[in-house]
């Protein structure tokens, strides 16, 4: 397989932004589906994407990052990166399609979101999944990243930190 990571900014975002979308609904659904089976927690997902839609800029910043994963121009994966602190970014958003999974391409888009932060100037990165994301915790631990209690800037509300890991890395 044959596929590229390409950083999204101010230039491509107009080219790419329906992709984005879909990819950030597919994420928000699938995760919405799990966590309703897992925990009986059901989100309200076209708010949660209306607001990430809006707040896009967020991850066009100096200090954050948006990078599609493509296989011949199509979008098969996605990672954002935003700023939490002065010195600590935050990964968001990280999904593959189930069909590319188990490919290389969640790890090609973790490493490039590490490398990324540092280039940022970040000391530390750092996460947070829910606990039935198996796979990805053990991806993340593979690359460094240790589980923390929860964080100052997670957008996970305190009543569902008992169904999160938080993680983070040094850089």
């Amino acid at each position: 397989m044959d596929y590229t990571i390409v950083r999204i900014n101010a230039n491509n975002l107009h080219k790419n932004i329906e992709e984005i979308q879909e990819l950030f609904w597919e994420y928000l659904e699938w995760a919405n589906g799990r966590l309703n089976k897992e925990y009986s927690i059901n989100l309200d997902i076209k708010s949660i994407l209306e607001q990430d839609m809006e707040k896009l800029e967020v991850f066009l910043y100096s200090y954050s990052r948006l990078l599609l994963a493509k296989e011949d121009d199509f979008p098969v994966g996605i990672v954002c990166i935003r700023k939490i602190l002065a010195d600590v970014g935050e990964i968001k958003r990280m999904y593959v399609r189930p069909k590319f999974r188990g490919q290389g391409i969640g790890k090609s888009l973790l490493d490039s979101a590490i490398v990324e932060s540092r280039d940022i100037g970040y000391s530390k990165i750092r996460l947070d999944s829910t606990k039935f994301m198996n796979t990805a915790h053990a991806l993340y631990k593979s690359t460094g990243f240790y589980e923390i209690d929860p964080y100052i800037g997670s957008e996970i509300p305190p009543r569902f930190h008992q169904y999160w890991i938080f993680m983070e890395k040094q850089l």
